[in-house]
């Protein structure tokens, strides 16, 4: 949600920090600010605005000399979005700054106990309380001060500080919010996030909860918050700062849905072995006989990762014959469920630090759980902490709103039911059949893409709509939830799914010409069935927009899709429906890749 970026060494560090804060802009925020000193000019220098980073860096000065600083976008918890609520947060001195990323529990509390003692704060936030805590201390470093103050700190939080007395450092801390180190050539970087850093470097070190570090020009070295060293090596990300250009297109989420058969292409490559038909998955850390012993499987994602996840739990069933289901990992962990140790629980997050998944997946873990994970990040949190996994390759995705991580999940488990069914009892011709059906995916999302001008035009007809319904049975469902989902996010037009089976026990009262219905109608054997749910919307007058593999004749337009294998079909069918919500938020001049109120990495409770 919130972005961190800092920097160590010899360059001006403001156009460092301002363009870091550039790329981490698709995560969300509301306002911006920055912090520089220098070894010989220790004063710390400050600049905070409530808006976009263009607006920060307009109230740069030009004399705004550092080679020491850190910088934050702000998504409001806690006070309103303004300047004074902006980060880095300073002491009454302006010897101490601190940028924050998570939620400090405890803030209140705190926050009392400081006003008696005489401090007086300035901001609303729960931030400012560290930056105080830090100040207080009586500790002779800076590291002490730190660890001194996370130690009373309940909550989730990814900090970085900056003191007047100790310039030639940084000092960062991680619990349940990212830290990413970036190490350079005598130079150090620090964010919430690799975008921030892969223009200047390649090498990071990923820190765990409860973990610390220094940075200096020349070195950095990491430790717990107990003080014990801690051993990190470097790791090269795969992706490039040309990852994170919009490579001509005019939005990065027309981009990442344009990259869908180039990524699918990826998640499927060197993961298919044709001897015995069946897929290879080297990172499961699950043998055939572990596999065999499976009795159920529970997947846990939120948002776009939880339809996924529903989709995922459908091919699992239908393929590998397990009982699978999916649940909103932000409410499994709150409800107190029961951990069976013949359970496969599966966590899904495109970031991989999703922060109600990571929870939930650490209370597994905490009971005995097997867990896998299935993410987009390589060394993200939940990568990190699952006993295995399957990572989906989708190349970085910048848009807050998925598409094309979201299509590679599911290929992935479509690559997971296979694996799991040849162990158990899907059939050699069964294989076979699903394997082709996957290799045939990129040249028919392809195929998709091409008709965008069509989809386009049909936009143009239903963005003057004030809800919308979508329905889909069965493997349709998880598509209708996942468009009304994608449709409702940028264009900002109410759209609820049902299961189509289900309009006749209450959504057929909302059914009138100007409630459109988007209708999720497979060639398969509930085909017949789908129909009767468009007799009854027409029946009632309503409009109906088919996604279909042919012409409905009840429909008033059909958008075709070519057909696979009937399992893969959903894979297809939400690609035309990206691609609808993202022409009708054109049309009615939406924030495409920034839609109000919402962050790419959801990190906070």
């Amino acid at each position: 949600m919130c972005g961190i970026v800092g920097y160590i060494g010899k360059r001006d560090v403001a156009p460092l920090l301002l363009e870091g804060l550039q790329r981490l802009e698709y995560r969300g925020y509301d306002s911006a600010g920055i912090v520089v000193n220098t070894p010989k000019s220790p004063a710390l220098k400050v600049v905070k605005a409530k808006g976009r980073v263009r607006e920060l860096e307009s109230r740069v000065p030009k004399r705004f000399a550092g080679t020491t600083g850190i910088a934050h976008t702000r998504w409001a918890t806690h006070g309103a979005p303004s300047d004074i609520n902006s980060h880095p947060h300073l002491d009454a001195d302006n010897n101490v700054a601190v940028v924050h990323n998570g939620i400090v529990d405890n803030a209140d509390e705190l926050r009392a106990k400081l006003v008696a003692d005489g401090i007086v704060f300035v901001s609303e936030t729960d931030t400012e309380v560290i930056t105080h805590l830090i100040a207080r201390s009586q500790a002779d470093t800076l590291e002490e001060k730190v660890r001194e103050a996370v130690k009373v700190i309940e909550g989730t939080y990814g900090i970085a500080v900056m003191h007047a007395d100790f310039p030639d450092r940084i000092v960062v801390a991680r619990n349940g919010s990212p830290v990413v180190l970036g190490i350079g050539e005598k130079e150090m970087f620090v964010a919430s996030d690799v975008a921030a850093l892969v223009a200047h470097t390649r090498q990071i070190v990923t820190l765990n909860d409860g973990e610390m570090a220094t940075l200096k020009a020349d070195d950095f070295r990491t430790y717990t918050t107990s003080g014990a060293t801690t051993t990190s090596t470097p790791e090269t990300v795969e992706w490039e700062a040309a990852s994170y250009d919009m490579g001509g297109h005019d939005t990065y989420m027309h981009k990442e849905i344009s990259e869908q058969a180039d990524a699918v292409d990826r998640v499927l490559r060197g993961r298919i072995d044709d001897r015995f038909n069946t897929v290879h998955l080297g990172g499961l850390n699950l043998d055939p006989r572990e596999a065999r012993g499976i009795r159920r499987v529970k997947i846990l994602g939120c948002g776009t990762s939880y339809h996924a996840g529903m989709i995922g739990a459908g091919l699992i069933e239908s393929l590998a014959r397990i009982p699978a289901d999916a649940e909103p990992a932000s409410e499994f962990r709150y409800r107190n469920p029961v951990v069976d140790p013949d359970t496969l629980y599966i966590a899904v997050s495109q970031s991989g630090e999703t922060y109600d998944v990571l929870a939930a997946v650490q209370e597994l873990k905490r009971k005995g759980a097997r867990v896998l994970g299935v993410v987009n990040v390589v060394g993200s949190a939940i990568a990190r902490e699952a006993d295995g996994g399957v990572y989906v390759h989708a190349g970085p995705e910048v848009c807050v709103v998925s598409t094309k991580c979201f299509t590679n999940t599911v290929v992935a488990f479509a690559l997971l039911a296979v694996h799991l069914g040849r162990i158990r009892d899907l059939s050699v011709t069964d294989g076979k059949r699903i394997i082709e059906g996957l290799r045939k995916l990129p040249a028919q999302i392809q195929e998709i893409l091409e008709t965008e001008e069509d989809i386009k035009k049909l936009a143009a007809e239903y963005a003057e709509a004030k809800s919308m319904m979508f329905i889909g049975r069965v493997r349709g469902y998880p598509v209708a939830l996942e468009a009304s989902l994608k449709l409702k996010e940028i264009s900002y037009i109410h759209a609820e799914a049902y299961p189509a089976s289900e309009l006749k026990h209450g959504p057929l009262a909302l059914i009138e010409p100007a409630m459109p219905t988007v209708a999720i109608v497979p060639d398969d054997d509930l085909l017949e069935k789908n129909r009767a749910a468009l007799e009854e919307i027409k029946a009632r007058s309503g409009r109906i927009l088919a996604v279909a593999h042919r012409e409905q004749e009840k429909a008033d337009h059909t958008i075709l899709v070519p057909k696979n294998e009937d399992e893969l079909d959903p894979i297809l069918m939400g690609i035309p429906l990206q691609l609808l919500a993202y022409h009708t938020a054109l049309a009615l001049g939406r924030d495409i890749d920034k839609p109000r109120n919402l962050a790419k990495s959801v990190t906070v409770e």
